[in-house]
């Protein structure tokens, strides 16, 4: 059979199964079968394809009828322009999170500097910030490590040398002796956002996700408000708060800042127009 055979009757399966980008899902997975790109899957689309990839290809489209995510069955997901790996054991990294890397890069404004970036997982937003500003020492820390391991390959691999990964919960690790003091001129965030009980959990990706980079306490607001609160021990003066939160925590997240003694606080639209990244700057006597 044809690649271009095999890909329209993947794509109406995956269609079938409720995909909401079938022929997408079935190129990306044929072209990690072959090891090619797409520009080559339609060049050469009239190609017939081996019983060995074939079968390799059922068995990808066969998984992901089932919801599993096309970043874990590739194991790579680009973000940013960078090929990362992926894994089970953290978020897959999505296009809406490039918001938050424009505004921190828009706000690094100084030749050099520091950037923190809280529950890192793949590393995805670290290593974009650090690829944009090789000038900049960046820190990515998870509590996973799983996601620290990942993160810090990926760096390897795409051969960025300012960022760097460590362990912690938070800002656990910061309190060491080694780190004692470290301040920050820009701390970014993509933490857990998801009510307990929101029904999106149960549908698309992030049923395979691990649940606990998803779901937090207090309708999802603990580790926001959290973070809130533990970065102004963290930033230096001047230093910006940028997290990303879910498209109806816009407000209460803004509250939060000002309440808390930020200043400049403002929620920034990602691509599908929802406020998704709210920021500040603690302004603080030098």
């Amino acid at each position: 059979m044809s690649l271009d055979a095999l890909l329209k009757q993947a794509a109406q399966r995956l269609q079938a199964a409720g995909s909401t980008s079938p022929r997408v899902d079935a190129e990306v997975l044929m072209c990690h079968v072959l090891e090619r790109d797409r520009t080559w899957l339609y060049t050469w689309g009239d190609k017939m394809c081996s019983s060995q990839e074939h079968s390799r290809f059922d068995a990808l489209i066969d998984a992901r009828v089932q919801g599993t995510p096309v970043a874990y069955l590739t194991g790579a997901r680009e973000f940013w322009g960078l090929r990362l790996a992926t894994s089970p054991n953290t978020l897959i990294p999505r296009p809406d999170t490039e918001t938050l890397v424009e505004l921190a890069l828009s706000r690094a404004t100084l030749p050099t500097g520091r950037l923190l970036d809280l529950g890192t997982g793949t590393g995805a937003i670290a290593l974009a910030f650090a690829s944009e500003q090789p000038d900049w020492q960046v820190l990515g820390v998870d509590v996973r490590d799983e996601a620290v391991e990942l993160a810090e390959n990926n760096a390897k691999a795409l051969g960025i040398t300012n960022a760097h990964f460590l362990l912690s919960d938070w800002f656990s690790a910061l309190e060491s002796d080694a780190e004692a003091g470290t301040l920050f001129d820009i701390i970014v965030s993509n933490p857990p956002y998801i009510a307990a009980d929101d029904p999106h959990l149960a549908e698309g990706d992030v049923r395979f996700e691990p649940r606990s980079a998803l779901v937090a306490n207090a309708d999802g607001m603990a580790d926001l408000l959290h973070l809130v609160q533990s970065a102004r021990h963290y930033l230096t003066a001047s230093g910006w708060l940028l997290l990303e939160h879910g498209y109806t925590q816009a407000e209460k997240v803004r509250m939060a800042l000002s309440s808390a003694g930020y200043q400049n606080v403002e929620s920034v639209r990602d691509l599908g127009g929802h406020e998704r990244v709210t920021l500040g700057r603690l302004i603080t006597a030098t």
